[in-house]
């Protein structure tokens, strides 16, 4: 199965792709809004041309597990993403992912560090469902 993953911002919205049957994942793209607006063309481009089964959305947790204050803009986020895509979308706690993934990203020069935080909220997805896949 494929999948994609968003780590959203306000700012840029990062995207992973992963495939279920190789238990693979790799950054894609990042995602860049425009004055507060999500740039739902871009989105749903990528979404023709990698016809995802599953959708994964970060979840933004505090470190004590309540929801942070974007989460409001997250599920509206999500709400749209169903809406056009008709995919079924889930939510994966996305704590310390930007965190981990600038780390990585400095490691490696890269400067996709939210297509990586979307990569590692697909990790985490594939490691929690390890059992079902």
């Amino acid at each position: 199965m494929q999948i994609l993953a968003f780590d959203f911002g306000t700012k840029k919205i990062g995207i992973a792709v992963g495939q279920t049957i190789t238990k693979t994942s790799s950054p894609l793209a990042i995602i860049f809004n425009y004055r507060n607006k999500i740039n739902w063309p871009e989105i749903e481009e990528i979404l023709n041309e990698w016809k995802p089964e599953l959708i994964l959305v970060g979840k933004p947790l505090n470190m004590d597990g309540t929801e942070s204050d974007i989460m409001k803009t997250v599920e509206s986020f999500v709400k749209k993403l169903k809406k056009i895509s008709k995919i079924n979308c889930e939510y994966v706690d996305e704590r310390l992912t930007s965190f981990e993934a600038r780390e990585k990203v400095a490691d490696i020069g890269s400067t996709l560090v939210d297509a990586h935080a979307a990569k590692i909220i697909l990790d985490n997805w594939f490691n929690k469902s390890v059992d079902t896949l």
